[in-house]
């Protein structure tokens, strides 16, 4: 235990776990880590290899690439030998302590709202795959900053194509959740595009917010294969990040983790 507590005894090794188990229970290429972190790959390779033997990370070769992860027993255990002795033999006392590491995020259902500035093609396509990804565990909301708008049949034919469920689709404008009767939203994400000026508003209250930017399919101009293929791309994005939004421990991570990992689940896709 000493030599598991030693291996994290070091500010680029702590680096380096941190951002592994803050994906968990997703894996990380060492290349990726890199590109996270800025260590050069060799001090990476050492810091890995010292986390391994400590068996606080594990790794998975498939072919020639290394995956890595967090291993979750290993970290029960330490955290199980912390509060062995405490407050005199009555571990239970440091419960309350755990639950508030992790009050912001404990629950069953979230509520996720995603805003972009039409409300007619991106946030729509990730309102659709989030309620048929994430399952009875999150509910998905979209709306757009324009006073008005609706739905792109560029973007509804695509979905109704790919088998997705659109009867319950419509625009809608981000006033309509900004009522006293409104959902309380546990993420916000906004998908709108930054670089081309549109308007991102940041969302009051205490939800988790990232910005998951990316292009405007509607206003790409062309052919219709084109076009299409602006939208299969942009389906393609929200689906790759969904998908690993999806896949995070949102109730065992505490609120600074899950802000760091949904942050790191724009900032990976935007760059792809």
């Amino acid at each position: 235990m000493v030599d598991r507590f030693g291996a994290l005894a070091h500010a680029q090794r702590m680096q380096v776990f941190r951002l592994l188990a803050g994906r968990a229970p997703a894996e990380m290429t060492p290349g990726e880590m890199v590109e996270r972190t800025g260590l050069p790959a060799s001090t990476l390779s050492a810091y890995l290899a010292r986390l391994a033997d400590a068996r606080l990370i594990r790794a998975r070769r498939d072919g020639t690439r290394l995956y890595y992860s967090v291993q979750p027993d290993t970290v029960r255990e330490m955290l199980e030998f912390l509060v062995f002795d405490c407050c005199n033999g009555q571990p239970e006392l440091c419960e309350p302590l755990i639950r508030k590491q992790g009050s912001d995020v404990m629950q069953d259902t979230f509520k996720v709202l995603f805003v972009c500035t039409g409300n007619s093609a991106r946030s729509i396509i990730a309102e659709t795959l989030l309620r048929e990804l994430g399952g009875a565990r999150f509910e998905a909301y979209s709306a757009g900053t324009k006073p008005f708008s609706e739905l792109n049949p560029h973007a509804v034919e695509m979905l109704e194509g790919l088998g997705h469920d659109t009867s319950g689709l419509r625009a809608k404008n981000i006033s309509e959740f900004e009522s006293g009767d409104a959902p309380a939203f546990d993420f916000v994400f906004t998908v709108c595009n930054r670089d081309a000026g549109e308007e991102c508003p940041p969302w009051e209250g205490q939800p988790v917010s990232a910005h998951w930017g990316m292009p405007d399919p509607v206003k790409v101009e062309g052919t219709d294969a084109e076009k299409a293929l602006a939208f299969k791309e942009a389906y393609r994005t929200l689906r790759s990040r969904i998908e690993a939004f999806v896949n995070l421990p949102v109730s065992s991570l505490d609120a600074v983790s899950l802000q760091s990992a949904v942050d790191a689940i724009g900032e990976e896709r935007a760059a792809e």
